[in-house]
C-alpha cells in the first residue's frame, strides 16, 4: 500500500461514527445521557466527531484517535484495527501482508488456559462440550497474556494467522503478527459441511455453532464482504449464509457480500450478535 493509499484509507476511517467504535470496543451507553459512554478507560462524552474522557482529562477527534485511546494502540495499529473491522472497500491493511512478513503466532501458555476457558464458558456462555474439541485440535489455546488464540487455517489446513481475544477486564481483540486472513479463516468444525454460516469473529462463529450444530461456522475476522477464500467455497456448491452482526456495519457488509455473490443469503442474529443470542438463551 502506497503512502497516498494509506492516507486515503485513514481519511475514510476517521469518518466512522464514534458510537459504532465505542460499541465495538465494549463501551456501554449511559442510561440517562445519550452522549455519555462508560468505557474501560473512563467516562467519555461524544459530540459529533469529538470525544472527551472526563476521567483522564484528555480528548480527541475521529475514529482513529478514539481507537488509539481505547485500545492503547499507536496510529498504524489503530488504522489496521479499524480497517479489519469496518472498512468494506479496499482490502484491509493486514490482508496485504506478504509471506515474507512471517506469521508469528504467540506460543501456547498452558498455565493460562484455565482463565481462557473460564472466560469462554462463564462470561461468554459457550458450552464446555463445544470448547473441549477446539482445545484438543489445537485450534484454540491460551497465550502468556491469557488471550484466547483462535487459529486461522487455509484449505490445506496450514496456519495462516490467528484471532486474539483478551479475557481480562480490558476489552481487546486483534490478530497475531503476520496473519493473512484472506488466505484462510477460523472454522468450527474444521471439516466440510453443506451449509456454512459466516460470522464476524471466532467467538461469534463458536456461538453460532453452539446454536446450530448442524452447520459449519466460519469467522471472516471482521465484517468483510469479500474474503478471498469465499469464492472457493461457493464453487464447491456450499449453501452460504452471511451471519454478520445485526447493526449498521453488519447489514451494510452483508448487503455488499450478497451484491457480489448473489448465492449468499442473509441470516441475521436475533440479538446484536451470535454470542448475545447464545447468552440470552442460556
Amino acid at each position: 500500500m502506497t503512502f497516498q493509499q494509506r492516507r486515503d484509507l485513514a481519511r475514510c476511517l476517521r469518518a466512522i461514527p464514534l458510537e459504532e467504535v465505542l460499541t465495538r470496543c465494549g463501551a456501554r451507553p449511559d442510561r440517562y445521557d445519550r452522549r455519555k459512554w462508560h468505557t474501560a478507560v473512563g467516562v467519555l462524552s461524544v459530540t459529533g466527531a469529538k470525544f472527551m474522557n472526563w476521567t483522564l482529562g484528555v480528548g480527541g477527534g475521529g475514529a482513529i484517535d478514539l481507537v488509539t485511546h481505547l485500545q492503547h494502540l499507536d496510529f498504524k495499529e489503530a488504522v489496521d484495527w479499524l480497517a479489519n473491522y469496518y472498512f468494506p472497500g479496499p482490502p484491509p491493511i493486514s490482508a496485504l501482508a506478504t509471506p515474507q512478513s512471517g506469521l508469528r503466532l504467540p506460543p501456547p501458555a498452558p498455565s493460562r488456559l484455565d482463565q481462557v476457558t473460564h472466560y469462554l464458558s462463564c462470561r461468554r456462555g459457550i458450552p464446555a462440550s463445544v470448547i473441549e474439541p477446539l482445545l484438543q485440535s489445537g485450534n484454540l489455546y491460551a497465550d502468556a497474556r491469557a488471550n484466547a488464540v483462535f487459529l486461522m487455517r487455509d484449505p490445506q489446513n496450514l496456519s495462516v494467522g490467528a484471532e486474539l481475544r483478551g479475557t481480562t477486564d480490558r476489552q481487546w481483540r486483534g490478530l497475531a503478527a503476520g496473519s493473512q486472513k484472506d488466505l484462510g479463516c477460523f472454522s468450527i468444525p474444521a471439516e466440510s459441511r453443506p451449509t456454512l454460516v459466516l460470522c464476524e469473529s471466532a467467538i461469534d462463529a463458536i456461538s453460532c455453532f453452539a446454536l446450530h450444530p448442524q452447520h459449519r461456522c466460519l469467522s471472516t475476522a471482521g465484517a468483510r464482504p469479500n474474503p478471498r477464500w469465499l469464492q472457493l467455497l461457493l464453487s464447491q456448491g456450499c449453501q452460504i449464509y452471511c451471519g454478520f452482526d445485526t447493526d449498521a456495519v453488519g447489514d451494510a457488509a452483508a448487503q455488499a457480500m450478497i451484491s457480489l455473490h448473489p448465492a449468499v443469503q442473509r441470516l441475521r442474529p436475533s440479538q446484536h450478535d451470535w454470542n448475545d443470542v447464545l447468552r440470552a438463551r442460556a
